[in-house]
């Protein structure tokens, strides 16, 4: 184990015939690899801690290449303050100036509803959100759901709208035959502890209907492989995010948002100065300590550029040259 720690180039063996026993020095290299690659940092080389020490150099280096190609598509022209989402990292960052203001962990999208990867501008925040079900989980979850047990709207807090925003009795409706056709109604959750989207979202506009929120499932951010969500980012700390974003405006400190959110009312907020955000799918880079990290390429989305890279080069001139 000493050797292969080695191997990674952080450490040095600390004599040619390792020791046989796990000391606290070893103990320590287990935990800074650890840290470094995205698993729990307890000192303990279960299998995912074994499976990180067994892949080989030539596939770091070919993980290095990759996302030196995927920096290269954004480098050049970044902003001078944007907050950025690693999905494959399960992490957001505040970046101002180069550097890192604030940080944590998120939730992105499991591997058959990917989280994509695209630039854009947050442009507002709203505090005890509503839940309208978007219409892939509607098809691909809620209206399965309902016609195999009607009370599950009742069990998420669900209610029922139809396009003029007139609320509907469920108990009017048939499920069996609404699931099957075209959908004309709307399902929403209203804010509360237990709304999907928690206590606040961050918007920012995009094709995807992709945005920032809050989730009162808050113990899966313990877990170290984070794609629970059908798409959307998840947040750790959320508020100390808003707060940021909101504080060069006076007319909402903390006090303000302290007591908008204790009044459960749905508040969106426009930001006056919005904050541009970069989605980014990045399995190595370079911490704000200038340590490597390694991720797992939870989307498996290395080997396509890689093969491009190792591919013939082709070059051509837009038509327009």
């Amino acid at each position: 184990m000493r050797l292969r720690l080695a191997a990674d180039g952080r450490t040095k063996p600390q004599q040619q015939t390792p020791f046989t026993l796990y000391d606290a020095a070893l103990e320590a290299q287990v935990r800074a690899f650890q840290a470094t690659h995205g698993l729990s940092v307890d000192g303990v080389v279960g299998p995912r801690t074994r499976a990180a020490l067994n892949v080989p150099r030539a596939r770091r280096i070919d993980q290095l290449r990759v996302n030196l190609e995927r920096l290269r598509w954004i480098a050049r022209d970044l902003p001078a303050r944007f907050l950025a989402v690693n999905i494959a990292a399960f992490e957001a960052g505040l970046i101002a100036d180069g550097k890192l203001l604030w940080r944590a962990r998120t939730i992105v999208g499991r591997p058959y509803r990917q989280t994509p990867v695209f630039r854009a501008q947050i442009t507002s925040l709203e505090i005890n959100p509503t839940w309208t079900v978007p219409p892939g989980i509607l098809r691909q979850d809620v209206l399965p759901a309902l016609r195999r047990d009607p009370a599950y709207l009742q069990a998420k807090g669900l209610q029922v709208f139809d396009r003029t925003g007139a609320p509907v009795d469920p108990a009017t409706l048939d499920w069996t035959t609404l699931a099957t056709g075209a959908f004309p109604y709307v399902l929403r959750q209203p804010p509360g502890d237990d709304n999907s989207l928690g206590r606040i979202k961050f918007l920012f506009p995009n094709p995807y209907t992709v945005y920032l929120h809050d989730t009162p499932a808050r113990d899966l951010f313990a877990q170290e492989s984070r794609v629970f969500s059908s798409g959307c980012i998840r947040l750790e700390r959320p508020f100390e995010l808003a707060h940021l974003l909101l504080a060069g405006d006076p007319a909402w400190p903390p006090e303000k948002v302290q007591a908008t959110l204790d009044s459960g009312v749905r508040t969106p907020i426009a930001l006056r100065d919005p904050l541009p955000i970069l989605l980014l799918y990045l399995t190595a880079y370079v911490d704000a300590e200038n340590a490597v990290n390694f991720r797992d390429d939870v989307y498996r989305r290395d080997a396509k550029v890689l093969e491009a890279l190792d591919g013939p080069f082709h070059f051509s001139l837009p038509d327009s040259q």
